[in-house]
């Protein structure tokens, strides 16, 4: 019982948890079929602070937990200046392909379901970003998570060498 009050502690933290995908999977046993979940989740402080984590499970709220906890683990520091991010960057990571660039104050997010999710939880206010490639929810989102964190790598680098930007 104090387990569960435990987590619901947690649960309540800073972090604010959104799902992306939800997948039913199915393995073929000797004794029949095996029903599993796996759930794509993305967790943010909305200060520069977000993570993803996909959780597997044979029922949906038990991938949850462990997709939010994968999220929390993993999560990345995110460079915001002036509600933005420092210039426009492209990845490709896999079939997806992801460009990310900053927007004036008041443009808002313009981004897909996938990039949407990370830069709002993210806490970046304006960008504009378009997404190539492929349609794979899932991919999209790791290469989001990937292009920030080489973005907050370049970014550090950047501000070494030149100073304050």
């Amino acid at each position: 019982m104090a387990d569960i009050n435990v987590f619901d502690n947690q649960r309540n933290s800073e972090f604010q948890e959104e799902i992306v995908q939800v997948n039913r999977v199915s393995k073929k046993t000797k004794g029949g079929n095996k029903i599993g979940f796996s759930v794509l989740t993305v967790v943010g402080n909305k200060n520069g602070k977000v993570g993803v984590g996909l959780g597997k499970a044979p029922d949906v709220a038990s991938a949850i937990k462990k997709g939010v906890a994968i999220a929390k683990k993993h999560a990345i520091d995110v460079p915001i200046v002036r509600g933005t991010i420092p210039f426009e960057f492209y990845i490709k990571l896999g079939a997806a392909k992801i460009i990310l660039k900053p927007a004036p104050t008041g443009s808002g997010v313009i981004a897909g379901g996938a990039v949407r999710s990370v830069v709002s939880l993210a806490g970046i206010q304006n960008i504009s970003s378009k997404v190539l490639g492929t349609k794979n929810q899932a991919s999209n989102v790791y290469a989001t998570i990937e292009a920030l964190k080489r973005l907050a790598l370049r970014y550090e680098r950047e501000k070494k060498n030149y100073g304050t930007k």
